[in-house]
């Protein structure tokens, strides 16, 4: 695996939004965020990330779609995806890992949680 340095954020919440990017920009990562899936794949399209973290619960496409269609897009397709959502059941685990994603984690994030899982996915 690739050491990931630049990390995609999809989320329509800015709070949720600004504490990861805040917490992953003093961490050395390059962020970019997108409020919803449209804005994801034409950030996706126009530069390339190591890591996707993916809220479930937006506007207009939901966040098991866009990856289940970022997983389905060869050019995407290897891109890792972290479920970043409210939905806490382990039936919304079962299934968000169904479309394609590597790891899932519930909100409210927890920070150090959310670096080891980073952690695991780059070794």
């Amino acid at each position: 695996m690739t050491a990931i340095n630049k990390i995609l954020i999809v989320d329509d919440s800015p709070t949720e939004a600004l504490f990861m990017s805040d917490l992953l920009g003093k961490r050395g990562f390059k962020v970019s965020v997108a409020s919803n899936s449209d804005q994801a794949f034409a950030r996706l399209q126009a530069e390339s990330f190591d890591l996707i973290l993916m809220d479930v619960v937006m506007p207009g496409q939901n966040g098991y779609q866009a990856t289940r269609a970022i997983k389905r897009d060869d050019r995407f397709k290897d891109i890792p995806v972290i479920m970043c959502t409210s939905k806490g059941l382990d039936t919304d685990r079962i299934w968000g890992m169904r479309q394609g994603a590597s790891d899932y984690i519930v909100k409210p994030v927890d920070g150090e949680e959310l670096l080891g899982k980073i952690a695991a996915l780059a070794h």
